[in-house]
């Protein structure tokens, strides 16, 4: 296959779930938001810092109310991490690799495109905010379905599903730093340990995983459990280690690449030595980062293995 296509491919799976799990990042908000007292004070702008563009942000927003917010995470094109720029980035790969994925596809991502353009403003007001949020999700979640039902099993889709599964793992500490990350401010230090643990509810929910999380773990949800089950656990899809398992289990499918594997040793390594409990004493947020520079490191020596040349 050629490095250029296999790029694409790469990137395509990246887009696809970066847009999917954008939109749950800000589901976090809208469900903590629901759940909260009008009383208890909710800010948007600790999730800036979450997706790394604080300083993109300010420029934009010197000063911001939580409307720019949402704008700049949903549909402001001058961030390369929004939700619109994530969808019309992996429509643009399509365009050239069309060949290489079924028209369903095209279709599929071509409607979310649509869509975004023709509603995406609503997403503004709060009362439309989840509805659009899952529109968003369940469009990605059908594209992702076409690609594991219609794609064969040949090194493109090893790509497909390598980029899946670092979006994946990078997005899923996002979503639990933001849910650490201070958007709520409790009245007094009384209500703190409640209104955290409805910040950890807020993660699992916003990443499917409430459900999940019942089944396996069993307890009230907490800071301590839920980190060990969305760092850890070996059976849920969007766990981090659970990601990178699946890494690991593509690269023996694709030709050897010493310092991938090297830095995939570093980044499994990082996880599994995490302590839930210190972390959720602690500051969660520290640690979240950490792993993003690790997968980071992943990427690039995927990109420099694969892709150069």
């Amino acid at each position: 296959m050629l490095s250029r296509v296999a790029d694409h491919l790469y990137w395509f799976s990246r887009y696809l779930r970066r847009a999917e799990n954008t939109a749950r990042l800000v589901g976090v908000g809208s469900l903590l938001q629901l759940d909260l007292p009008r009383s208890v004070r909710f800010t948007w702008r600790p999730m800036i810092a979450t997706v790394g563009a604080e300083a993109l942000f300010t420029g934009v927003h010197p000063e911001p109310e939580d409307a720019d917010v949402l704008d700049f995470l949903l549909l402001d094109a001058r961030n390369p991490s929004s939700l619109r720029t994530s969808v019309d980035s992996a429509r643009e790969i399509l365009r050239g690799i069309r060949d290489a994925l079924p028209q369903e596809v095209w279709e599929a991502v071509n409607d979310l495109h649509l869509y975004i353009d023709a509603d995406g403003e609503r997403v503004l007001t709060r009362r439309y905010r989840l509805e659009f949020i899952n529109r968003i999700t369940d469009g990605c979640l059908k594209v992702s379905g076409l690609l594991a039902a219609n794609v064969s099993r040949d090194i493109g889709f090893h790509f497909l599903r390598l980029g899946t599964a670092i979006e994946q793992a990078d997005m899923t500490t996002r979503i639990i730093d933001a849910g650490a990350s201070g958007l709520v401010t409790p009245r007094n230090e009384d209500d703190r340990e409640a209104y955290q643990n409805m910040q950890w509810m807020a993660v699992l929910r916003a990443l499917a995983a409430y459900q999940m999380y019942r089944r396996h773990v069993r307890q009230r949800v907490s800071g301590t459990h839920a980190l060990r089950f969305l760092l850890h656990n070996a059976e849920f899809p969007r766990s981090v280690q659970f990601c990178l398992t699946r890494v690991q289990r593509i690269l023996p499918a694709m030709p050897p690449r010493p310092p991938v594997e090297r830095a995939l040793t570093r980044a499994t390594g990082l996880v599994r030595q995490a302590d839930p409990v210190l972390l959720a004493a602690g500051d969660p947020a520290r640690f979240m980062d950490e792993a993003q520079v690790y997968l980071g490191q992943l990427h690039q020596a995927i990109a420099g293995g694969y892709f150069a040349g």
